[in-house]
């Protein structure tokens, strides 16, 4: 089994548990913004930490950095907060499940973004997919109970919601495989590592910039809800480590495909969990999600 896939595997499982944490801080503490933020606040100086302790217990030399993987960079850290903060938006107006499942659109953006940026095409099978996972979207874009008119039923705040975190996911996902590429020098840990320690940190200062701006009483609400707020830095460490290296040794748009095993992660903390219903008509479109994922997977 090549490497690149129980990666992606614990990076999906790890996305799963920080969103969980993410969707109980935006309920009971925090707004989109200050949920957000967590995730950067308590995993940057983790990041740090063990990725100078891997260099120097490896016996590489950091990276050097230039202006290809400060572009790549900086796209791909703006990219995944806008999309972060759509998502934990998008919890406010469907189930987790559902909500997981329309950032999961991001395959189609990435493998469509990899193609213009990188070079990097997908076959037959992967289209094939695509248009599955084009199907079952609309399904979940549907209103529930299937009520008004389409152009309600089909363009609503949750659909657009959902629909710009696969873009801004898309975005970040080449963004950070291009960063690592970009990097002169260390083998694939270090130099994953390293672009998601400036990523993570730029990030940080950028949110606490903002926040402090526009929303300054949440940065305290942060810190004071550090005992959620640090299980969301931590899986965010997690998963983010787990995606940069992954993005690192394979197309970004089959790390994404297979990543779309984070749909059944969802389903089952939606149900078991937050205790959430699931209707037929989403079983239906999160199926046909699941289907595009084999065949993906197949097509490698």
């Amino acid at each position: 089994m090549d490497p690149w896939i129980p990666i992606t595997l614990a990076a999906a499982f790890a996305q799963t548990l920080r969103f969980m944490a993410q969707k109980h801080l935006k309920s009971t503490a925090l707004s989109t913004a200050g949920a957000t933020f967590a995730r950067f606040l308590f995993s940057a100086p983790l990041v740090a930490v063990l990725i100078v302790g891997y260099a120097q217990i490896s016996g590489q030399a950091l990276p050097g950095t230039n202006p290809r993987f400060w572009l790549f960079s900086m796209v791909g850290g703006a990219a995944q907060i806008m999309a972060t903060m759509c998502i934990v938006a998008l919890f406010a107006h469907r189930n987790f499940a559902v909500g997981i499942t329309f950032k999961k659109t991001e395959v189609v953006q990435t493998a469509l973004l990899s193609t213009v940026v990188l070079g990097e095409s997908v076959s037959p099978r992967g289209a094939l997919a695509i248009g599955l996972g084009f199907l079952g979207v609309l399904l979940l874009a549907d209103m529930p109970g299937g009520q008004g008119s389409w152009r309600r039923r089909f363009f609503n705040r949750a659909a657009g919601l959902g629909l710009l975190s696969g873009v801004f996911f898309a975005f970040s996902a080449v963004g950070y495989r291009g960063a690592s590429l970009a990097l002169d020098s260390g083998d694939v840990i270090l130099r994953a590592g390293s672009t998601l320690a400036i990523v993570t940190a730029c990030q940080c200062l950028v949110m606490a910039v903002g926040l402090r701006w526009r929303e300054p009483g949440q940065i305290g609400a942060v810190i004071g809800a550090w005992r959620i707020a640090g299980v969301v830095g931590v899986t965010s460490m997690i998963g983010s480590f787990c995606w940069f290296t992954a993005f690192t040794l394979q197309n970004a748009a089959y790390v994404n495909a297979l990543g779309q095993v984070e749909l059944l992660f969802s389903l089952a903390a939606s149900v078991l969990v937050f205790r959430e219903k699931i209707s037929r008509r989403e079983w239906l479109g999160m199926g046909l999600l699941s289907v595009s994922i084999i065949v993906l997977v197949l097509a490698l």
